[in-house]
């Protein structure tokens, strides 16, 4: 009894040291795991704390990014503005130097309208082949700008089996002078119906022929029923020549021989409005003036 009575005391002995060491290690691993949860937690609150830190610093950076991109596009927005005014300047500097060195005559009504002095000679003038002419002797001159329009029109209606010859072109303010003298002398006042006087002549400008045609012999009478005249009718505008004094007009008598070079924009503008060079006003024709030899 006494043995198994010991066997148990000491038995009793080591449960209840075992439950006190038992109970020590669990306090400790509860400290120990509730220090762990603790520190993890801290840890977390910590590094939720530079996410948000950091989000809001990338928030913030997004945001100045974002503003640099519109400053950026705005500053880009005003180097295309600035480029379009410098390119507009450009062509606008291009266009006055080139109006300034056009003839401003050119586009001018004259007719009994505008005069050109007896100084006024056209600067560019050239010699017509003599091909184009009707009398191969005569010399004659046109400016030299239009003489390729001049050329080819005239090729291409021999293309078309129509023959133009030039009978007058370029005229200087002296010899309108002559022709309208010998005119008054044969015609008295009833000159003043088919013959400019000195100064209102658009041949002086260089720019303008008078056509005839095979079967007139070199005469201007009867022209307005040819074929050649009905080609021009249809096809001069092509070429940048308009019919200067048409059936009804307010300075001479019709004449369907006389074709003046106005540039193909306002030619074939008038062309299609059925209109004529004297209809329009002197302001809206000007502004035909930069493109006249394009």
């Amino acid at each position: 009894m006494n043995t198994i009575q010991k066997y148990i005391d000491v038995l009793a002995l080591l449960l209840l040291f075992a439950t006190v060491f038992l109970g020590y290690r669990y306090l400790a691993l509860r400290t120990t795991l509730e220090n762990v949860q603790q520190e993890a937690q801290h840890k977390e609150d910590q590094f939720i704390n530079q996410l948000a830190v950091r989000n809001l610093d990338i928030a913030t950076l997004e945001s100045e990014n974002e503003e640099l991109r519109e400053a950026l596009d705005r500053e880009q927005d005003k180097l295309r503005d600035l480029g379009e005014e410098v390119e507009d300047l450009t062509d606008t500097l291009g266009d006055l130097e080139k109006l300034n060195e056009l003839d401003k005559e050119l586009l001018q009504k004259y007719s009994k309208v505008s005069f050109l002095n007896e100084h006024y000679v056209p600067s560019r003038l050239v010699d017509i082949d003599e091909d184009y002419l009707y009398d191969e002797s005569q010399e004659m001159q046109i400016h030299r700008e239009v003489e390729p329009f001049l050329e080819d029109m005239i090729e291409d209606a021999d293309d078309d089996d129509i023959k133009l010859f030039i009978r007058s072109a370029y005229r200087s303010f002296g010899t309108q002078a002559i022709l309208k003298q010998g005119y008054t002398v044969s015609y008295g006042s009833g000159a003043n119906a088919f013959s400019a006087d000195q100064g209102y002549s658009e041949h002086q400008l260089g720019t303008t022929v008078d056509f005839t045609t095979t079967g007139l012999n070199g005469g201007l009478n009867g022209f307005g029923n040819t074929p050649a005249y009905e080609w021009l009718l249809d096809n001069a505008h092509k070429y940048g020549f308009t019919l200067s004094y048409p059936e009804g007009n307010a300075y001479y008598i019709f004449e369907p021989w006389h074709w003046r070079f106005v540039g193909r924009d306002l030619a074939r503008d008038l062309h299609r409005r059925e209109k004529h060079f004297y209809d329009l006003d002197q302001r809206d024709i000007n502004e035909y003036l930069l493109e006249i030899f394009d």
